[in-house]
């Protein structure tokens, strides 16, 4: 890249958003990349990198972002290693640190390898090693330490010199304990120098403890001797060290020639790791910025919505909106000092060129932004003192490159175009070379305080005017981008708001031509038409977003009561369900134990049988199906008066029963159901059709006795009303029924009263085999007027 085009990326301040995507990647690498990157002009180039950025975006918001931590710069190391040479311990464990992070990119891909994107091509060229990753970790314990297990004669060798070293220290340790030799002895401890163990010596003793002097202390009071009696044991750790050093020689040597062996495809993975680096930094910058995918074109047609300048604090920025290319190629910006036109400028091409680097831009959805082959600025203070160029000099000099360079797939910033000379030659000049640039096909923003500039973007088509909001009353910029109303320069009214004689601002008004004041007149009336449609349209947005809100309210309501409904639904069929076959399951119990009666030869029931049969019926009838009930009364009407041998059904228990005969009102009938006669109402009573007589002939799949083995059984029996003899009946079918139905727990209700049902009930529970223990009710459960059984 040339300095001229470096120029222009370090006037639209591109080098700080790539300093700040830097700051975003986890590796050396991906910082140098993210660094060097510079925007493309090709189309297809800039949609292939945003959709990697997009991608890499979508893949985060689901899965977190993957780890690029221990990611290194390999290669040399790597090419080394390839032509033979040895790495040493800090270099492989950055080549192990790498295929560590190079397998968790992989694993991180696998766990949404569901989803493709444009990024599949880069993750499946990644090749893993974990043999070669594990080796080294297995090996290397730091960059200045070798694990024992790092080979069976390291871990020999270590053996050896940890018992020599053992050997040397008791005895000097020996030595330092000896009563003899402490009066020689400086200190009684044992040291070593150049790695060979010594004692401390007092100078003037030297002679008295024979051994060889290693080294002296400072004042030389003191000197390090090592005693004739551990001579052999150091050597012997010195030469067993040596061994060391070239067993651990030999073994960095192996990992080195294996580490090389896969020098190629290790750094292949390092590099796509890194530009993947690279690609979730640009995600994770935009999920920063709060930015989006914008729409991208190469048509020079840019249309940002709520566009926010990247480097300004977000709390801060004003979103704007900002068209060029669309309707008119050209935008003259006009203004007061300080009203955000430059940097209306620079957010047009700073957005640019972040999108042909593939990033995000912080601006709403659906907005617009043009591929160009150039971009290219003039922008701020030029002036060089280096080539004694004044400010106009330097600018002209600038723009004279950009005549030169500009051409139909270009952008053009230029600021204060035209400033620096004389005003009526600086507007002339500047409309001449807007023309130009115009001829060149170029998309062109440019910055002015020259009126001659306004009436030129209002009488060009193609041209349009654009200004930069200016609240006079705060004397603060909005830095709202207004299109199509030219700026004032508002210098009278600043002028009269800081406090100036209102004299001098009348006579400098008076000085100023008729033209010019018709104009910034007829500028002033549109600006307040303007704001006050500007303040309609924000109060028909406000009632339209409060109007949609209600509705969705109304939406979100309406539809929170039909789920309400449906569950309540849900739960009433559930316990009608629950209660239908409770009741069934009572009733096949009941026809059960009467079959059981009619196979005996006595066919006398007993008074304790007849007990029991009536509270089976008694409990029937208090469990019986509420929906039944309703069925009832869901206005069924007999087609015809029943007649004795009608088949008809009881609602109430959902049985087929034979009509035995009809009372004369016609309001009851006697019908008989397997061996039980029973008078019932005739409003309870469904006539069955011989069709229904098929059907349910058919549906009968089960016996009464595996009926009742599958009848589910109460927790809870009420004997409240009954005699003592039907009551533990009951208590006996309930029994029997709850063991069956695996329940540890049960409750008999018998009421307070006087104590005697309570009393038989207990007696009888006390003396029965399935009940475990039994209890009277505690504060919310019935107190003493409920037992709780628990059962075996």
């Amino acid at each position: 890249m040339n300095q001229e085009t470096q120029h222009h990326l370090h006037a639209l301040e591109l080098d700080k958003i790539l300093e700040m995507l830097a700051q975003e990647t986890a590796s050396d690498a991906a910082a140098a990349l993210a660094k060097e990157l510079r925007p493309t002009g090709e189309f297809a180039d800039v949609q292939h990198l945003l959709q990697e950025t997009w991608d890499a975006y979508s893949l985060m918001a689901k899965f977190g972002s993957p780890s690029f931590g221990g990611l290194h710069d390999v290669t040399n190391p790597l090419r080394r290693a390839e032509s033979g040479g040895v790495l040493n311990m800090a270099e492989l464990l950055r080549v192990a640190g790498a295929l560590r992070c190079l397998r968790a990119v992989c694993d991180w891909r696998s766990k949404s390898a569901g989803i493709r994107t444009v990024l599949d091509d880069r993750f499946d060229r990644i090749v893993t090693n974990k043999y070669l990753e594990e080796k080294i970790y297995g090996a290397i314990d730091s960059e200045e330490e070798m694990n024992d297990n790092a080979s069976p004669a390291l871990a020999a060798i270590r053996r050896k010199i940890r018992a020599a070293s053992a050997r040397a220290r008791e005895k000097l340790d020996a030595m330092v304990r000896s009563p003899y030799y402490q009066k020689f002895l400086q200190d009684a401890i044992v040291t070593q120098r150049d790695g060979r163990y010594v004692v401390p010596v007092k100078a003037e003793c030297r002679g008295e403890v024979p051994g060889l002097v290693h080294d002296s202390s400072g004042s030389g009071a003191t000197v390090f001797i090592e005693p004739m009696a551990v001579v052999e044991a150091n050597n012997e750790v010195r030469v067993l060290q040596n061994d060391e050093k070239n067993e651990i020689d030999r073994i960095l040597q192996e990992l080195s020639a294996e580490a090389g062996s896969f020098a190629s495809s290790i750094i292949t993975g390092c590099t796509i790791a890194a530009q993947l680096d690279l690609i979730f930094a640009k995600a994770s910058l935009g999920y920063k910025m709060k930015a989006t995918l914008p729409q991208v074109n190469d048509r020079g047609e840019i249309d940002l919505k709520r566009a926010r300048h990247p480097l300004i604090d977000r709390n801060k920025v004003v979103p704007t909106d900002i068209r060029l290319g669309t309707d008119f190629d050209t935008l003259v910006i006009t203004g007061p000092n300080t009203g955000g036109k430059t940097v209306t400028l620079k957010t047009i091409g700073l957005l640019t060129l972040m999108a042909e680097c593939g990033l995000l831009l912080p601006v709403s959805e659906e907005s617009r932004i043009s591929v160009f082959r150039w971009v290219l600025a003039d922008i701020g203070d030029e002036q060089s003192i280096e080539q004694s160029l004044s400010t106009f000099s330097a600018h002209m000099t600038n723009i004279i490159r950009i005549l030169g360079q500009a051409d139909g797939q270009s952008l053009v910033l230029l600021d204060e175009l035209g400033a620096g000379t004389d005003p009526v030659e600086g507007a002339a000049l500047a409309t001449s070379i807007l023309e130009q640039l115009r001829r060149q096909g170029a998309r062109i923003a440019a910055t002015t305080h020259y009126a001659e500039l306004k009436a030129y973007a209002l009488d060009t088509p193609g041209v349009q005017n654009g200004s930069c909001e200016f609240d006079v009353a705060t004397l603060r910029p909005t830095y709202r981008l207004l299109i199509g109303v030219p700026g004032r320069s508002n210098a009278f009214a600043i002028s009269r708001r800081l406090g100036m004689a209102e004299a001098v601002v009348v006579h400098a008004q008076s000085l100023v031509s008729t033209e010019s004041t018709r104009f910034e007149s007829v500028v002033g009336q549109l600006e307040e038409s303007r704001r006050a449609l500007e303040d309609e349209r924000e109060e028909a947005r406000r009632d339209l977003e409060e109007a949609r809100k209600a509705l969705a309210d109304a939406q979100a309501k309406q539809e929170e009561i039909r789920r309400n409904a449906q569950k309540e639904m849900e739960r009433a069929r559930e316990q009608a369900s629950m209660l239908v076959s409770r009741t069934r399951g009572q009733a096949d119990a009941l026809l059960n134990e009467l079959e059981e009666l009619k196979k005996q030869k006595n066919r006398q029931l007993t008074a304790e049988q007849k007990a029991k049969l009536n509270a089976g019926l008694r409990q029937m009838e208090n469990t019986a199906d509420p929906v039944s009930r309703n069925r009832r009364d869901s206005g069924y009407r007999l087609p015809r008066p029943l007649r004795a041998g009608d088949t008809v059904k009881l609602v109430d228990l959902d049985k087929q029963a034979t009509v035995l005969e009809v009372d004369k009102d016609g309001k009851h009938a006697l019908v008989q159901a397997g061996v039980i006669k029973t008078r019932a109402a005739v409003s309870n009573l469904q006539l069955v059709t011989n069709a229904e007589k098929r059907r349910e002939e058919r549906r009968r799949t089960r016996t009464v006795t595996k009926q009742f083995a599958n009848a589910p059984a109460h927790a809870e029996l009420d004997l409240r009303g009954q005699t003592a003899d039907e009551a533990l009946a009951n208590v006996d079918l309930f029994l029997d029924n709850a063991v069956r139905s695996n329940l540890t727990q049960v409750t008999i209700i018998h009421g307070k009263g006087t104590g005697v049902l309570r009393k038989a009930v207990q007696e009888h529970l006390k003396r029965h085999s399935s009940v475990k223990a039994y209890r009277l009710g505690t504060y919310g459960e019935g107190e003493s007027g409920v037992t709780i059984a628990e059962l075996k």
